[in-house]
């Protein structure tokens, strides 16, 4: 039997959010057994050919499909097809993803989590992570909004726009990636060449903020955000990071030391301090890969991390028969839609 093209395979459902480049939109896939929801991000096509693309796709759009279709694992969000209309616009289908960690950590009056969900959490950034690095892929703007969560917990690490490849030694990156408050030190220096120890640096942000429900530097300028780092950590030393004094040459900082960190996350567990300060060493030499980092005793003392399905702001779905279902997507596309999150 002959299939539907890709544009015809996909039912809309609901208007999901809309950004300076693309709408995000949920749909039924009407070739599925079981109608799986997916994600759709639509892509609107420039027609500045000096910023974009010469068929007017946007670059973090042939980013994103490119590192896609290169990886496959169970903490990346799944791209499932790419169709589009010649001149007007190319579509995403992603796999549909329930939540996101912004989303948990900010609903403080809804969701509690306990050092076990943190654990979870980090853990499977980390996974996802050390599989791209293993792969030779940078993401550069790892955050908590682009930690997806699925129906079962899984979280999937979304957005690939700013990726890159690396282990070019000589090759000059741009530092014009990752959101501020999750961008290391070097790259507020300008330092052009770096490798994955910059995603490092962002989980170490990532799960201050899963400890705080709060970023922990939310600097408002480059310059600012150094001052909130050095705040924190310590203004470094030569001897603590080589080359350091050279990178001053717009600013001096005055040198300020580090605060404990017993005091500023307030806790007795040694295990989670070694973590979060080998996370957010300044010295970006210094810092542990996601694969040491993955054999801290923090992942092994108890409490042990939650298990998936059980994490907070996980819908607990119960099996329906694809009639069922079918019924429940026909009253959604007739307008009883609930609101789902995906970014």
């Amino acid at each position: 039997m002959a299939t539907r093209s890709s544009a015809k395979r996909y039912k809309k459902l609901a208007f999901l959010g809309e950004g300076q480049f693309a709408t995000v939109f949920s749909a039924t896939d009407l070739e599925d057994p079981e109608l799986k929801t997916v994600a759709i991000k639509k892509i609107k096509l420039a027609r500045n050919v000096r910023t974009e693309g010469r068929d007017g796709i946007n670059r973090t759009a042939i980013r994103e499909i490119k590192f896609l279709k290169e990886v496959k694992h169970k903490n990346i969000c799944a791209l499932l097809d790419v169709f589009g209309r010649p001149g007007s616009s190319i579509s995403l289908v992603f796999e549909f993803m329930q939540t996101d960690l912004h989303n948990i950590i900010t609903k403080t009056d809804k969701y509690i989590l306990t050092p076990a969900n943190i654990k979870c959490f980090i853990l499977q950034t980390l996974i996802g992570i050390d599989y791209l690095h293993q792969n030779w892929i940078l993401h550069r703007d790892l955050k908590p909004d682009n930690l997806l969560l699925d129906k079962n917990g899984v979280l999937k690490i979304g957005d690939f726009g700013l990726a890159t490849n690396y282990g070019q030694d000589d090759r000059v990156m741009t530092t014009q990636v990752i959101t501020r408050w999750y961008r290391p030190p070097e790259l507020l220096f300008g330092i052009k060449h770096y490798n994955w120890s910059v995603d490092i640096w962002s989980i170490g942000c990532i799960l201050a903020e899963l400890w705080h429900r709060v970023p922990i530097f939310t600097g408002e300028s480059d310059i600012n955000q150094l001052v909130k780092i050095f705040d924190v950590m310590g203004t470094p030393s030569e001897a603590q990071w080589p080359g350091f004094q050279n990178l001053q040459t717009v600013v001096t900082f005055n040198e300020v030391p580090a605060r404990p960190l017993k005091q500023v996350f307030v806790t007795d567990d040694e295990t989670f301090l070694d973590l979060i300060d080998k996370l957010l060493t300044l010295n970006p030499l210094s810092r542990c890969s996601a694969s040491e980092a993955l054999n801290f005793e923090y992942f092994k003392n108890i409490p042990l991390p939650t298990k998936p399905h059980l994490l907070p702001g996980i819908r607990k779905e119960t099996a329906e028969d694809p009639n069922t279902r079918k019924r429940k997507r026909d009253n959604e596309i007739s307008g009883v839609v609930k609101k789902l999150v995906f970014v």
